[in-house]
């Protein structure tokens, strides 16, 4: 019950709280102290975290621990002026007369608003009070700073070894806090009445220094859930603030008097929960109670509903239990019912109805859904990150051979080298599209038959892949068509599986990729180089003897044909002289002398046939008429030098 100086007859000096007051008052401000000072050292430790390492775990975590270490030294700030008002009033001060020296009036504009304004801040921080500025002050930055690190994507790392020394500080330092807690909340609240709520918030601190102590313990490469957790512990003292800003808020309506006993400002319903068992509704009802006089155990509507909460919560408990006989199959899946633990129907899409769980329950099957599967995946798969159209490719479609791909699988070809067998390795990407069969058989086999169907299909094709290129050599297995060796393997894959009767059905077999080892791609290309640069060679060189070959065939040839044509023509010749003199022979003997003269006049007519001839004979014309030649006709040959000629053209006779 709160003190009201101005009641006559009040007397403060019997009261527990009132005579401990001052001690009480030096305690909570050493604590305030030491936890202050912890809390800025965690701070300071965490500005250097974010300014080396941003998305290190230790940011958020230094801060959330950092933001609940305030809320205990709020707590306690706001205690401590309640307790500050108790020892006042047990050694009330002597009033003294402070005699106050008249000031002269202020004479510039700029001197009177100063002082005006100094004037209504001081009656402004009255009203208000200042416990309510620090207790909002200090709720503000503690849900700031928590904002500033909420990050739910950060990436996790190892801490090493100061994970460990800090998991050590951390559960020492709640280790005391947890002694001061046990100490408040035994506190008399006749004696101490703040106590009790300073023992609530304390708790706050102490849970987030616990989790925040597992999160630095168990905090891996691998493990992404510390990193989670120690943002998320940032809730529980991020609820706490705002509802003290809250609180703060509220207050500043409510009347402040000076002769009134003050009460904690810094109380907590969140904090309120934080015991065993949890009692909300009590809580709540204390609370309703002690603010506006409401008693809900006089309402009749509450004790009804109290009474029947039982009969109700069985029968929505059974109903909800008959209702897990009713099961809805999405369009892409079936169900398999099973009635006592044996399969009775396999279920289509839609709804169904049987036995409730635990007496029947219904298994989901896929329905047509088709899957891709790689027959070797690396440990660490790098996801799939969306690219741009116009981007550069990502790592994952380099299909170079001095790459290393994720799911190529090394295998052992056959290989010879000389006379002797040897072996080889190739890196190749070889991908199943399957999906479980249309078939109720079907469904029942892949459910019942085997425990991981990706598993099964990936171990079957593994044992088929080495089986088949145990036989096959690399230039065979480079050169050879790739649709028909998928066919190839699907269909030993698929026999394997029916075998089985696992109840998979081997859709296609895609070869993706068939090359060396990426460390030994550079090698293989030197000697593939080297073995094109031979044919070539070898090539080149055939190509030359065939051209000199068929250059020397061509020239014999042509010498035996010339020699032939020679032959031919000279053969021919002396035949037709032969054939000539036979005939000339004969004439002669037949006509003697006249054939020569015939031959004669032939010889001679052919050999003056191109000739300009003219022709004398004394036979022409009379005895009295001589051969007239007229020299007109002729002219002189050309001559350099002609000789002079005195003679006359004309008539020679």
């Amino acid at each position: 019950m709160q003190v009201d100086l101005e009641v006559e007859g009040t007397q403060v000096t019997g009261l527990p709280r009132f005579q401990q007051a001052a001690t009480q008052g030096r305690r909570l401000r050493r604590l305030a102290s030491g936890l202050g000072g912890l809390a800025g050292a965690g701070w300071v430790l965490a500005f250097f975290v974010g300014l080396f390492a941003p998305q290190s775990l230790w940011l958020p975590l230094l801060i959330n621990q950092s933001a609940a270490l305030l809320i205990v030294v709020a707590a306690l700030q706001s205690a401590w002026r309640v307790t500050q008002w108790r020892a006042r009033v047990m050694n009330p001060l002597a009033a003294v007369s402070l005699t106050v020296d008249e000031q002269p009036a202020a004479q510039g504009w700029y001197e009177r608003l100063l002082d005006r304004l100094s004037r209504r801040s001081v009656h402004l921080l009255g009203l208000i009070g200042a416990p309510t500025l620090w207790l909002g002050g200090w709720a503000l930055l503690i849900a700031l700073s928590i904002e500033q690190v909420w990050n739910l994507t950060l990436p996790p790392s190892a801490v090493g070894v100061s994970a460990t020394v800090g998991a050590a500080l951390a559960l020492l330092l709640a280790f005391g806090l947890l002694v001061l807690e046990r100490q408040l909340a035994q506190e008399n609240p006749a004696q101490w009445p703040e106590a009790s709520s300073l023992a609530q918030l304390t708790r706050v601190a102490i849970i987030s220094l616990v989790l925040g102590a597992l999160c630095l313990l168990f905090a891996t490469e691998t493990s992404v859930w510390p990193v989670r957790l120690a943002v998320l512990v940032g809730i529980l003292p991020g609820l706490v603030a705002i509802e003290l800003l809250l609180r703060a808020v509220l207050s500043v309506f409510s009347p402040q008097r000076e002769q009134l006993e003050p009460t904690l400002l810094a109380r907590s319903f969140v904090a309120d929960m934080l015991r065993w068992p949890p009692q909300p509704l009590l809580a709540l009802r204390h609370e309703l109670h002690n603010r506006f006089g409401i008693d809900l155990r006089q309402i009749w509507a509450f004790s009804y509903m109290r009474r029947a909460f039982l009969p109700v919560l069985a029968l929505v408990v059974a109903v909800g239990w008959l209702l897990t006989g009713l099961h809805e199959i999405p369009l892409q899946g079936r169900g398999i019912y099973e009635r006592f633990g044996k399969p009775v129907q396999v279920f289509g899409p839609g709804l169904h109805a049987g036995l409730p769980w635990p007496l029947g329950r219904v298994l989901g099957v896929e329905n047509g859904v088709v899957h891709e599967l790689a027959t070797s995946v690396g440990e660490n798969p790098v996801p799939v990150q969306p690219v741009s159209a116009e981007g550069p490719a990502p790592s994952t479609a380099n299909r170079l051979w001095d790459a290393s791909h994720v799911n190529d699988k090394s295998q052992v070809i056959a290989s010879r080298r000389g006379a002797q067998q040897s072996f080889q390795i190739v890196n190749m990407d070889v991908r199943f599209v399957y999906r479980i069969g249309l078939t109720d058989q079907a469904a029942l086999a892949a459910t019942y038959n085997s425990a991981d169907v990706p598993t099964l299909i990936r171990s079957t094709a593994s044992r088929i892949l080495v089986h088949d290129f145990a036989s096959r050599t690399l230039d065979g297995l480079l050169g050879a068509d790739r649709v028909g060796l998928g066919e190839e393997i699907g269909r030993a894959v698929q026999s394997d599986l029916q075998q089985l009767d696992s109840g998979v059905e081997i859709l296609a077999t895609v070869v993706e990729a068939i090359h060396p080892p990426a460390g030994a791609a550079n090698a293989y290309h030197s000697v593939q180089a080297a073995q094109i640069g031979a044919q070539a060679l070898i090539s080149r060189e055939r190509g030359a003897a065939a051209e000199a070959s068929n250059q020397a065939q061509l020239q014999a040839s042509l010498a035996r044909d010339q020699a032939s044509a020679n032959a031919g023509e000279i053969s021919a010749a002396a035949q037709s002289a032969d054939l000539k003199f036979s005939a000339e022979q004969k004439a002669y003997a037949s006509a003697g002398q006249a054939f020569v003269l015939e031959q004669y006049l032939s010889q001679l007519s052919q050999g003056l046939s191109k000739s300009k001839l003219l022709v004398l004979d004394h036979r022409l014309g009379g005895s009295s008429n001589a051969p007239t030649i007229d020299l007109r006709t002729f002219t002189l040959p050309a001559d350099p030098t002609p000789a002079r000629s005195t003679a006359q053209p004309g008539v020679a006779h």
